[in-house]
């Protein structure tokens, strides 16, 4: 409930700034002083610098409980959780997990939103800072080419599959180890989080190539982890892959791939939209 409360926060008094500087024109306000106040002149008054400062720590809260949601829950995962089943002979590093893209997304997201937090400490997030620390930019980077596809991606194909039929991707065999709250920060947390963080934080994507490329080499190298795991074990990381031959498994595949490359587009898109504002004032500047 407490962490409902801080989101709810973050959006309110984020969405306060936007709307009063995109929507709402006092000429009296503006008018000139001999001095250049920026921010349509609201910066000299007390109750723009509260709201200000309280979006700062809001972002600052935001980013220290999603990166604790995420960090905690893998140390929830490597100290009290035990699935026999899961760890095959000679796969005892940390529990056999690392063969599931859920564990990778999940550790991606708990080293992304520390990231974000040491952006809130030691970098900026205004969008348009006279000199962009490094920090910044490769947490804009991280976002657009991992962390948002990475979470939508992994989100929407277990939840799909496991609607379709979920023995293709969590069997009721891992009910009595796996609690349900365990589940949903895994795989429904992880799109919230980094949906709430596409729109509370300013970011310019890179390039396409750039990004997508970072995103494609990062899905062959667990794509050939996978098969090395296959190759020494015979068994398959997911069971749906023991039902596909190898011409339905390299559509499978291939399918994936291009799913992820349109949700990395997607969230290029859906960031132009909810900073366009931001984005045209950059571009002219």
């Amino acid at each position: 409930m407490l962490r409902l409360f801080h989101i709810l926060a973050i959006l309110h008094y984020v969405y306060a700034v936007w709307y009063d500087l995109n929507y709402v024109h006092i000429p009296i306000l503006s008018q000139s002083t001999g001095l250049n106040i920026p921010m349509k002149g609201r910066l000299k008054f007390l109750t723009f610098w509260d709201v200000k400062c309280g979006s700062k720590m809001l972002h600052l809260i935001f980013h220290l409980i999603s990166a604790s949601v995420f960090l905690g829950t893998f140390w929830y995962d490597q100290m009290y959780l035990d699935i026999p089943f899961l760890q095959w002979e000679h796969d005892k590093f940390m529990k056999g997990r690392l063969k599931f893209l859920t564990l990778w997304n999940m550790l991606l997201q708990g080293f992304f939103f520390t990231i974000c937090l040491l952006n809130d400490v030691i970098g900026t997030n205004e969008a348009s800072p006279k000199r962009k620390p490094f920090i910044r930019k490769f947490k804009d980077v991280l976002l657009a080419s991992l962390a948002f596809p990475l979470s939508m991606f992994v989100g929407l194909t277990f939840w799909g599959l496991y609607f379709v039929d979920r023995e293709l991707i969590f069997p009721r065999a891992l009910d009595p180890y796996f609690p349900t709250w365990l589940n949903h920060v895994m795989h429904t947390n992880i799109m919230l989080f980094i949906l709430l963080e596409m729109y509370t934080s300013f970011r310019e994507y890179p390039a396409r190539k750039k990004g997508v490329g970072i995103l494609v080499l990062f899905m062959a190298v667990y794509l050939v982890w996978i098969h090395i795991i296959n190759s020494y074990t015979g068994m398959w990381v997911y069971p749906i892959l023991d039902v596909l031959n190898l011409p339905l498994r390299i559509i499978f595949f291939v399918a994936l791939l291009g799913f992820i490359v349109v949700l990395y587009i997607l969230g290029e898109k859906l960031n132009a939209l909810i900073w366009r504002r931001q984005l045209k004032v950059l571009k002219l500047s």
